[in-house]
């Protein structure tokens, strides 16, 4: 019997609201955590019918015990078939768009070509993005998460990191009782759980008045206070222990003491046949099919058919979605806890004996379950590595890993020196060893490899590929100098004969060597391997030579692209998927540092296209493609607010966050500063973060009159990267440049004050010593400085001369700035011209200052660059330089309160120091500051302060 649902309503409430946001297009996840027989599944039945009822579809799924030895993506495959069986047509065009999910649906052979995780985890994410509308949303259940297996647990947490704009509700429930302290669903759910589209729904045990209800519910009728007392007592508000309490059927004065003599007395009523089929059931777990069950039962039970009907009558046993289970899974376990040690042995050797009499009952690694639990340690050895096959098949590494490892701990036992795919021990070490690296356990695959290494130490014609693969992976983690001994054995070991292991090996080497910064063995090494791989036709290590090449190609760009070029064809001529995106990138980076903004975008873009067609956008080069095209859309003056990129994992997301803020610096957003500071948290993971998203506060801060926290953040930047990279980061100049410029802006508007700026011009010497030195010293592996870096030195120089003022800021040296970022960096380029224009207004040259100011505002206006168009007009006007369209004189009148905001701000205070003492809200201050910036016809507030004096607005 079903047990009847009540209350609940809060948690109701809580799955529905969350349908809601699903169908309004804000995707979802729930985990609903409880201890056993609470009633999750009743609840999610409850809601799954509701949300059926409202138009929804409704798919669920399950996790199952099979231990150590789980079936991979399980939930996910059953998921996937479900879904095309409620809409065929839309998830073949996706089967057929990414061909790597043909490997989770059954009788479909695994695709043809290169496949990898990601690809799988994409295709899934797109079924699901497909299928959910919002006239029918997606509610997919997942029950029984303690039991999922890795590979599911992975694409759980890759499914939570890209919910976005589906409409999709995923729920997954799971039992906290079953949590020891190292159980491996512990850890993913306290990740996912952080997640903001992540909500935990803890399901408590029923009330006293609700289990009141829920015993009416179950009887019909009202239940005897004294009996109702003892139910609440003994269950303590469980749902199914109030339940079989109930139907045991007995009167106040026998009820039993405890939920074990409950169980026995539901099953010591039935016919020994009966006993007999669920003690057979008990051992395959809560599911079970039911042709491996009356195959594992055999002879020894005549009536199966009679039994079985028993059994689903009494609600031992029930359907469900195609199998036979458990009424609850405590049943299940109570069942077999019940069982003496040699029945458990003798059943897990029935079920052994009738999969391996019909394999079609069951996959490999069932078998290889019960062959460990019977035991037979030759039939597990043989249905493991079958298993290990299998999940490689579909791209389950850390599955395969599990079963590898088994069948590598009883090499010995069995005695045997090949498995029936003709491998051997070695081999089974060498295939391990890529399971652990692709399932991200580097140091395993480390230990595996090396293992390998040594047991075939008399096999040299061997060791030049396992040398080579174990170079790779030390390498993998930033273990040079082993990589770097190993990929030279790897070299002496494949001989002087052309041959694919040498080519690798050379190729590794060159690798190796170029990590190390022993460029000139770096070069001679990747000759080689590209020449021998040439010679044998090994595509992949002609492509993985050839791109070392092009990173020492530092002096020509072109031929280092040509380079590049060739390793992209190989790559894919090869079918290396990961070398191709990596070559792309390579190559639309080698165009960018080569000043070609306009080709790098076209590379970029078409990079970024490609890893969405073989689904791996956001694979590591596929994102750091979608960087790339996010910067020069930047560079090339596009400074249009653009959406997020899509299902971007949350790691990731940060750095595309922070590309996006040079536009809105640009642009003038008043939130950078704001939107930077909240990506401080993620300097750590990744530096580029504070290099960019850094210097746009910094940028930002200049913008808004805020120099000396903008010198102050620019110099905690460049402590940081210092520490963090190398004290000569490339970037340093960047970051020494924008210093300046703010250092330049306090000392013009300290000098109207008559301050003394020493401080500031000592400072702003250190900077340009710093970008002078980083660009001698940290140049790209010896190679000349990059046309940015040359444009950000010339800036740096220019900047400093306007520190010091007066003749100083001379003309020259922002003509040199306009020039090295005449490369196509637009944005630049106006701003420098603004600064140009200032300098040549200063040394009386009216025409020239005109022309360049004329240029300025005109890209600026075109761009949406408000403030750099804010601040040409501002110039015009204080130059009378006549720009078209700007409005000269008058309009500069300052009310009592602007006047004395404005003397605070001649005075170096911030916003909020002058709220605290005009007793107003920073907010207000801002108010004021932008109304007499527009009165005074200035961009900024040295500028106001600059032109306020000029005129008598405010004392000296």
């Amino acid at each position: 019997m079903t047990a009847p649902f009540v209350a609940r309503e809060d948690e109701v409430e809580t799955l529905d609201l969350a349908l809601a946001d699903a169908r309004a297009g804000t995707a979802r996840a729930v985990l609903l955590a409880a201890d056993a027989g609470v009633g999750k599944t009743r609840l999610l039945q409850h809601v799954s019918e509701r949300a059926a009822a409202g138009g929804a579809q409704v798919v669920v799924t399950h996790c199952v015990d099979l231990g150590d030895v789980g079936l991979p993506y399980l939930p996910f495959a059953e998921m996937l078939s479900q879904l095309r069986e409620l809409d065929p047509g839309p998830v073949d065009a996706i089967v057929a768009a990414r061909p790597a999910l043909a490997r989770l649906l059954p009788g479909s052979a695994p695709a043809d070509g290169p496949a990898n995780r990601l690809q799988l985890f994409e295709g899934l994410l797109d079924v699901l993005g497909t299928l959910g509308t919002a006239e029918r949303p997606l509610l997919v259940v997942v029950e029984d998460l303690h039991w999922a297996d890795a590979s599911s647990r992975d694409v759980l947490r890759f499914l939570v990191s890209r919910l976005r704009r589906q409409h999709l509700l995923l729920v997954a429930s799971y039992r906290t009782d079953d949590l020891h302290r190292r159980h491996p669903w512990r850890a993913a759910a306290a990740e996912l759980v952080r997640h903001p589209r992540v909500m935990r729904l803890d399901l408590s045990p029923f009330t006293s008045d609700e289990l009141r209800d829920f015993t009416v519910a179950v009887t019909g009728s009202a239940v005897p206070e004294p009996s109702l007392r003892r139910v609440v007592e003994r269950s303590e508000g469980n749902a199914y222990f109030a339940q079989e309490l109930l139907e045991a059927g007995a009167d106040d004065d026998v009820l039993p003491w405890s939920l074990a003599d409950v169980l026995r007395s539901r099953l010591e009523v039935l016919d020994p046949d009966v006993q007999q089929l669920v003690r057979v059931a008990s051992v395959a777990g809560r599911l079970v099919d039911e042709q491996l069950l009356r195959a594992a039962v055999g002879s020894g039970l005549t009536g199966f058919d009679a039994a079985l009907r028993d059994a689903v009558a009494h609600h031992v046993l029930a359907v469900e979605d195609g199998h036979l289970a458990f009424r609850h899974a405590l049943l299940a376990e109570a069942v077999a806890a019940d069982l003496l040690p040699g029945e458990v042995s003798a059943l897990h050797r029935a079920y052994l004996q009738a999969l391996l009499a019909d394999p079609s009952l069951g996959p490999a690694s069932q078998l290889a379950s019960h062959a460990l639990r019977a035991p037979d340690i030759p039939v597990a050895w043989a249905a493991s590595r079958e298993a290990a096959h299998q999940a490689h098949c579909v791209l389950a590494p850390a599955e395969e890993l599990r079963h590898l490892e088994v069948v590598l701990r009883l090499w010995d036992a069995v005695g045997e020196q090949r498995t029936a795919h003709g491998e051997d021990h070695v081999a089974l070490l060498s295939s391990a060893a890529s399971a652990a690296s692709a399932a991200g356990l580097v140091d395993r695959a480390v230990q595996l490899a090396r293992a390998a290494v040594e047991a075939s130490a008399d096999e040299p014609d061997r060791q030049a590929m396992l040398r080579t693969r174990l170079a790779r992976l030390l390498l993998a983690a930033e273990q040079l100098d082993a990589a770097m001994q190993q990929a030279r054995q790897a070299i002496e070991a494949s001989g002087t004969e052309p041959s694919p292991a040498r080519a690798w090996a050379l190729a590794t080497y060159a690798r190796c060597a170029l990590n190390v910064d022993q460029d000139d063995e770096a070069r001679v090494a990747g000759a080689q391997a590209v020449e021998v791989a040439r010679a044998v036709g090994a595509f992949d290590a002609e492509a993985d030579g050839l791109t070392t090449l092009a990173v020492l190609e530092v002096d020509e760009a072109n031929e280092a692209a040509d380079l590049l070029a060739q390793a992209l064809v190989r790559a894919q001529e090869a079918g290396d998927l990961d070398t191709e995106l990596r070559s792309r990138f390579n190559l639309a980076s080698n165009r960018w540092y080569a000043g070609h903004p306009g080709p790098a975008a076209e590379v970029a873009a078409e990079g970024v296209a490609r890893a969405r067609e073989v689904g791996m956008a956001t694979s590591t080069y596929g994102l750091e493609l979608a960087m790339l095209v996010r910067l020069l859309r930047y560079v090339s003056g596009d400074l249009t607010t653009l959406p997020p990129v899509p299902d971007v994992p949350d790691d990731r997301a940060r750095v595309l966050s922070a590309v996006d803020l040079f536009a809105a610096t640009a642009r003038g957003d008043e939130d950078v500063p704001t939107r930077a500071a909240a990506l401080e948290a993620d300097w750590e993971l990744d530096g580029l973060v504070a290099l960019q998203a850094g210097g746009c506060a910094v940028d930002a801060l200049t913008m808004r009159g805020d120099a000396d926290e903008a010198v102050a953040l620019a110099m905690r930047i460049i402590d940081f990267l210092g520490r963090a990279w190398t004290d000569y980061f490339l970037g340093g100049i960047y970051l020494s440049a924008l210093g300046l410029a703010a250092l330049a802006d306090a000392a013009a508007a300290e000098r109207l004050q008559g301050h003394d700026v020493r401080d500031r011009v000592t400072l702003g010497d250190s900077l340009l010593e710093r970008a002078r030195s980083t660009a001698r010293r940290g140049r790209p592996r010896g190679g000349r400085l990059g046309p940015e870096g040359r444009a950000w030195l010339a800036r740096a120089h220019a900047e400093h001369g306007r520190l010091l003022g007066g003749a100083h800021n001379e003309v020259g040296p922002w003509q040199e700035t306009l020039d090295e970022f005449g490369f196509g960096h637009r944005y630049e380029q106006a701003r420098t011209r603004y600064r140009l224009a200032e300098a040549l207004l200063e040394q009386g040259e009216r025409d020239g200052a005109r022309e360049h100011a004329a240029v300025a505002l005109a890209e600026a206006d075109a761009m949406g660059a408000a403030p750099l168009a804010a601040a040409v007009r501002g110039l015009s006007r204080r130059g009378r330089l006549g720009l078209t369209g700007v409005a000269e004189g008058g309009g500069d009148v300052l009310t009592s309160r602007e006047a004395e905001v404005l003397t605070l701000v001649a005075q170096g205070l911030s916003n909020r120091q002058i709220g605290e003492k005009l007793f107003i809200s920073g907010k207000t201050v801002s108010v004021h500051v932008s109304n007499l910036l527009a009165k005074l016809g200035a961009s900024g507030r040295a500028e106001a302060v600059s032109i306020a004096h000029q005129r008598g607005l405010i004392g000296s």
